[in-house]
C-alpha cells in the first residue's frame, strides 16, 4: 500500500518502520465502519470490527515530532494494512496556532492529538469537534476510569478520548546515598521534611551541597515545575474536593487553603540551606533549566528532586534507572499515612472533526486496549487505560506509574493548571510563582495577583 505522510517544518525522520504481526484485542463494540472495499486480509482478524476500506485516508495533527512521531507512526502501520486506510500523520510543535488557523479556515484535520483537556475544550465549544461515536465512548467506559472520561467531556456530551498519560510528583533520590546514609524513604510529609534537616545537617560541611535541587527554567514557560509542586500540595493537604474547587475557580488562590500550600512549599523552596547548593539558593530556581535540574544529584551536590515520570528520559545514558540504581523515584509522600495514594499528572486527548467512517474507525482504533499496548511497547510513554499490560511499559518506573494509574486505591487528579483557564493556568500562575521565588513579589501580591487574572 502506498502511504503519504505530511512532514513538519521540524523535520521527521520515518525510515523503515515494521510491526510484526497482529495484536490486541477487539477494538470495540462499534461494528464495522466501512462503506466497502473487500475482505480482510488474513491474519487480521483483531482488526475485522474496524471494517475494510479502499482507498481512504484520515489525516491526524499532533504536536509529537522526530523520535515520538515515528514511533506513533509505527503503532498505527498494522491498522493500516489491515484496514486499507492511510494514515496521514502531521507533527507540530506551533500545534495551537495551525490548529487556531486550520480551524478558521474551514479546513481542520480529521483527528487531532490535544496535549491538554483544556485546550481541547476551547475547540469542542467553538464548534468544530463532533461528539465522540458510540464505539469509542464503549472504549473509554471499558477501559478509563469515569474522571478521565469527565476530562472529554464538555457540557454533558463526550468528545475527546484519553490517550497517554503521565505521572507528576515523582522524587528522584540515589539509592546508593541511602544505603550509604541510612536514609529511608519517607511515608509521609512530615517524614521527608525531617529527613531533609537531617540530609542538610549532614552535608553542612560541604558547601557545594544542598537537599533539594529544583529548577523552573523553560523559556516561555518557566514556572510550570513550580505548579507541579502546588498542584501536588493541596492535593494532599486540602482533599479532591477543594483541589476540584480551586481549578474551578471557586476557591481563589489568595484563599487560605491555597495559601497554605505555598507556605508549605515555600518551607523548602524558599530556605537556603535545603535548596540549590553549589549555585546560588532559592533566587537561582527560577534560572535552573528544569532539564538540567535534578542532575546534580548524579554528583552527589543535591538529594532530592520533584519530578514527572518523564523526567527518566533526562538522566545521562548509561544511567541505572532501578530501586537497587543509580537513580530511582517515589511519590510525593503523603500528608497523613492512611490517606489513599494521591497523584496528579498530564495526559493527551484526541478529538475528531467530522464522522467519516474512516474517521470513526481509527479514532475507535486508538481508543481501544489494543492501540495502547502497541504504543507502550514501543517505548517511551505509558497510559491509564486499565487494558494496558504494565510490562509493556519501557522501564521499571513506568511500570510502576502505570500500576498507580491503573490501581482502583489511587486518587488521580489531573494536573490543575492544564485545566485552568490558559491566562492562569499557562500565564498568570507560571509567572506569578516565578517572580515568588525570586523574591519579587510576597505571597500575598503573587495570589492577589493571579487572582486577578481568572477571566470573569
Amino acid at each position: 500500500m502506498n502511504r503519504r505522510f505530511i512532514l513538519p517544518v521540524t523535520g521527521l525522520a520515518l525510515g523503515g518502520l515494521v510491526l510484526a504481526g497482529c495484536s490486541g484485542s477487539d477494538g470495540g463494540d462499534g461494528g464495522s465502519t466501512a462503506d466497502g472495499g473487500g475482505d480482510m486480509m488474513a491474519g487480521c482478524e483483531d482488526y475485522a470490527d474496524y471494517g475494510t476500506f479502499d482507498g481512504d485516508s484520515v489525516e491526524i495533527y499532533g504536536t509529537q515530532v522526530d523520535l515520538e512521531a515515528d514511533r506513533l507512526v509505527e503503532s498505527w502501520m498494522q491498522f493500516e494494512e489491515c484496514t486499507g486506510i492511510t494514515v496521514e500523520w502531521i507533527g507540530n510543535q506551533e500545534f495551537e496556532t495551525q490548529m487556531n488557523v486550520r480551524v478558521e479556515a474551514g479546513s481542520p484535520p480529521d483527528l487531532a492529538i490535544f496535549p491538554q483537556p483544556g485546550l481541547a475544550a476551547r475547540f469542542i465549544q467553538g464548534g468544530s469537534v463532533v461528539p465522540a461515536p458510540a464505539s469509542v465512548e464503549a472504549n473509554v467506559d471499558e477501559f478509563w476510569s469515569e474522571s478521565w472520561k469527565e476530562y472529554g467531556t464538555v457540557d454533558g456530551t463526550f468528545y475527546a478520548a484519553p490517550l497517554m498519560a503521565s505521572v507528576k510528583g515523582w522524587i528522584w533520590y540515589s539509592p546508593t546515598q541511602f544505603a550509604d546514609m541510612g536514609y529511608e524513604v519517607p511515608a509521609t510529609w512530615d517524614d521527608m521534611m525531617a529527613l531533609t534537616e537531617q540530609m542538610a545537617a549532614d552535608g553542612a560541611d560541604n558547601a557545594q551541597y544542598r537537599p533539594w535541587c529544583i529548577g523552573f527554567e523553560s523559556g516561555e514557560a518557566t514556572g510550570w515545575p513550580g505548579t507541579d509542586w502546588i498542584e501536588d500540595i493541596v492535593l494532599r493537604e486540602q482533599g479532591p474536593e477543594t483541589y476540584d474547587a480551586w481549578v474551578a475557580g471557586d476557591v481563589k488562590f489568595s484563599d487560605p487553603e491555597i495559601v497554605q500550600a505555598f507556605d508549605t512549599f515555600g518551607e523548602i523552596a524558599l530556605n537556603g540551606d535545603y535548596v540549590n547548593g553549589g549555585i546560588g539558593g532559592p533566587e537561582t530556581i527560577a534560572s535552573t533549566a528544569f532539564g538540567d535540574a535534578g542532575l546534580p544529584i548524579l554528583d552527589g551536590n543535591c538529594s532530592l528532586h520533584h519530578q514527572a515520570s518523564f523526567y527518566e528520559g533526562f538522566w545521562p545514558e548509561g544511567t541505572n534507572v532501578a530501586e537497587d540504581g543509580d537513580i530511582w523515584a517515589f511519590i510525593t509522600p503523603k500528608v497523613n499515612a492512611d490517606d489513599p495514594d494521591a497523584v496528579t499528572g498530564g495526559g493527551e486527548f484526541i478529538t475528531a472533526f467530522n464522522d467519516n467512517p474512516a474517521t470513526v474507525a481509527f479514532q475507535t482504533f486508538l481508543s481501544s486496549d489494543t492501540w495502547a499496548n502497541i504504543r507502550v511497547s514501543l517505548g517511551g510513554v505509558i497510559s491509564a487505560n486499565k487494558g494496558l499490560d504494565a510490562t509493556n511499559a519501557s522501564s521499571a518506573l513506568g511500570q510502576a506509574a502505570i500500576e498507580l494509574l491503573q490501581s482502583e486505591d489511587t486518587l488521580f487528579k489531573f494536573d490543575g493548571a492544564d485545566l485552568m483557564p490558559a491566562e492562569v493556568g499557562s500565564a498568570s500562575f507560571w509567572t506569578g510563582i516565578t517572580d515568588w521565588v525570586q523574591g519579587t513579589r510576597s505571597t500575598s501580591e503573587m495570589t492577589e495577583f493571579i487572582d486577578s487574572t481568572w477571566p470573569s
